[in-house]
C-alpha cells in the first residue's frame, strides 16, 4: 500500500488545503534552480482558491527543465512543513513518476495501473479510469487545444492511447477503436515483437504532435528498430516516422553493412528527451544497437546509435546530430534528457543544449546547428581482441568541460 503525501509550507496552512506548488516541490521533485528556465503559464486551480505552475509531463515540461518558479517553500520556512493531506494509491506496485499537474487537477497512476485525476488542494479524487493496465513508468503527457478540449497523451500495453483530462474516459475515436499499435509502423521485414512493444519512456508533445520513442522489443541479435514516431494528437493519425536505423540510401546507411539490413534494431530512446518549445526541434538521445556488447555482425559506426539527434518536431526532418559513441560495444547508451540552457561565451550569449553521458561526459553544442561550443576531440583508443569486432580506433571526448565522473582503465589480474 502507498500513501501519496502532500505538505503546507506554512504552519498557517496546516489546517488548510496546500498549495499544489508545494506540493510538487517537496512532496515529488527535485527543483533544480539554473535549469533552463522556460515560461510557462499559472493556470488556475480547479476550486479558484489559487494559481500554481504547472508541471504538465514528465520532467516538468517537454523542456525537461525540472525546474518550477515556486517561491512558498523557502529555506527559512522548509523546517514548517506539515502535512496537509494523504492519497492512497491502493495495493500493488507503487507509482514511481511524479505526478501530472494541470488544468486545475493532478493525475497519477493507483493501483491495476487506473489513471486518478485529483484535486491538488484537497486530494479529493475527482475520477479515476475504469481500464486496468500498464502505463509508461515515466508518466503521463497533459494537452489543451485551442477549444479548451483536455487530452492525456499515453503509452498504455504497448498502445497509445488519447484520454479525456476531464472525465478519465478513453477517446474511442481515436486511432482504430481507440488505440494505435506501435508495431504497426515499423519497416517491412523488421523483427517483429510477438507481443506489443511497451516503454517506459512517455513520450512528449509538441503543438498538436504526440511524438515517441519505440523500445528495441528484444535483447537479440536480431531486433526491431526503435524508430521515433509522431502521432495526431486529435486523430491519432502517423505524421512522420524517423528511421534510427537509416533504411538504403537514407542518412547514415553507409554506416551499417548491408547484409542482413533488415535484422538490425535497438538504437531505442529508452528513458528521456526533450523539446525545445521556441524553436519546434527535439533533442533525442539514442542507445546502442544490437547486440549491447558485440558489434561484430555490425561492423561500422552505426549511426543513429549512442548520438544526440535533432529533429523537427513538426516533420521528423533531421536538422543535425551527433554521435557520442562510435559502434558501442560496452551498452554506453544516453541516459538522459539533454538539458536547454543559454550561456555565455566570448561575450556572446549561445544557446546550448547539454548531454550528460554514462561516461562522465558532458558535450555541449549550439542547439541551433549542432556546432560544438567547445573542441571535441578524436582520439585513439584500444582495438578489440575479440574474434571478429571491428571496434572504432577512435572515439570523442570533449575538451570541457572537465569529466563530471572518475575515468581510467581496469585492469583484471
Amino acid at each position: 500500500m502507498v500513501r501519496l503525501k502532500a505538505f503546507s509550507s506554512d504552519r498557517r496552512f496546516a489546517a488548510r488545503p496546500l498549495m499544489a506548488g508545494a506540493l510538487v516541490a517537496v512532496a515529488t521533485l527535485a527543483i533544480t534552480p539554473g535549469s533552463a528556465q522556460t515560461s510557462r503559464p499559472a493556470p488556475r486551480a480547479a476550486n479558484g482558491n489559487f494559481d500554481f505552475i504547472g508541471w504538465d509531463s514528465y520532467l516538468g515540461g517537454s523542456d525537461s527543465s525540472q525546474y518550477s518558479a515556486l517561491k512558498q517553500i523557502t529555506p527559512a520556512n522548509v523546517k514548517q512543513l506539515q502535512v496537509a493531506w494523504t492519497y492512497d494509491t491502493g495495493a500493488g506496485q507503487p507509482p514511481h513518476f511524479n505526478p501530472t499537474i494541470a488544468g486545475g487537477r493532478m493525475y497519477l497512476v493507483g493501483a491495476e495501473g487506473k489513471v486518478v485525476a485529483l484535486d491538488p488542494a484537497t486530494g479529493k479524487e475527482i475520477w479515476k479510469s475504469t481500464e486496468a493496465g500498464r502505463i509508461s513508468g515515466r508518466g503521463i503527457n497533459y494537452w489543451r487545444g485551442a477549444n479548451g478540449e483536455e487530452r492525456l497523451m499515453m503509452l498504455k500495453d504497448g498502445y497509445v492511447r488519447a484520454m479525456d483530462a476531464k472525465t478519465g474516459q478513453f477517446i474511442a475515436g481515436f486511432g482504430k477503436d481507440g488505440k494505435i499499435d506501435l508495431r504497426d509502423a515499423l519497416p517491412a521485414g523488421a523483427a517483429m515483437p510477438g507481443r506489443p512493444l511497451m516503454t517506459d519512456n512517455p513520450g512528449r508533445i509538441f503543438e498538436d504532435t504526440y511524438i515517441v520513442s519505440l523500445p528495441a522489443g528484444a535483447y537479440e541479435y536480431a531486433s526491431a528498430p526503435a524508430d521515433i514516431q509522431a502521432y495526431d494528437v486529435h486523430t491519432g493519425a502517423l505524421k512522420w516516422v524517423f528511421h534510427v536505423v537509416p533504411r538504403v540510401g537514407e542518412f547514415g546507411s553507409d554506416t551499417w553493412p548491408d547484409k542482413d539490413r533488415e535484422k538490425f534494431g535497438g538504437v531505442h530512446n529508452w528513458s528521456e528527451f526533450t523539446i525545445d518549445p521556441e524553436t519546434g526541434i527535439a533533442y533525442i538521445p539514442t542507445g546502442t544497437a544490437r547486440y549491447d556488447f558485440y558489434g561484430g555482425n555490425r561492423p561500422g559506426n552505426n549511426l543513429f546509435a549512442n548520438s544526440l539527434i535533432a529533429l523537427d518536431a513538426r516533420t521528423g526532418k533531421r536538422v543535425w546530430h551527433y554521435q557520442l559513441v562510435h559502434h558501442d560495444l560496452w551498452d554506453f547508451d544516453t541516459p538522459n534528457a539533454p538539458k536547454l540552457m543559454t550561456i555565455t561565451k566570448d561575450g556572446k550569449k549561445i544557446p546550448v543544449v547539454i548531454q550528460a553521458t554514462k561516461q562522465g561526459f558532458a558535450f555541449v553544442f549550439d542547439r541551433r546547428d549542432g556546432t560544438p561550443v567547445w573542441p571535441i576531440e578524436e582520439r585513439a583508443v584500444p582495438a578489440s581482441d575479440v574474434p571478429g569486432e571491428h571496434a572504432s580506433p577512435t572515439q570523442p571526448f570533449p575538451t570541457w568541460p572537465p569529466p563530471f565522473a572518475r575515468q581510467g582503465r581496469m585492469t583484471v589480474e
